[in-house]
């Protein structure tokens, strides 16, 4: 499940250039934000895009697989990684189609 940190900074930076994106490193793989809320994972050197109505009507022929095991499938990204407009696109359309992130609790 670990991937390589060249791995991880190389995919920051084909998404960087639309702004508000952080990761952290989390159970052995990262997790991937845009404007606070959670639109990926990199899991195994590999891009997983949380699934919505909207990133599958972009993709159109979308593989979907788990990023870890027990996890529901997510859009696993390929070849396209390497377009930065398209990735950057598809990360824009699933940020504006997830909810809110719920506050946390305070202890």
């Amino acid at each position: 499940m670990a991937s390589d940190s060249s791995y991880v900074e190389y995919i920051v930076e084909q998404i960087e250039n639309i702004g508000e994106i952080s990761y952290r490193y989390m159970f052995g793989g990262c997790t991937v934000y845009y404007k606070s809320k959670v639109v990926a994972l990199i899991c195994d050197n590999q891009l997983f895009v949380k699934p919505t109505k909207a990133g599958r009507s972009f993709i159109g022929d979308v593989i979907e697989a788990p990023p870890y095991p027990g996890a529901k499938p997510f859009f696993l990204i390929e070849d396209q990684v390497e377009d930065k407009d398209w990735i950057g696109q598809l990360i824009i359309l699933t940020e504006k189609e997830l909810p809110i992130p719920k506050p946390k609790k305070k202890r």
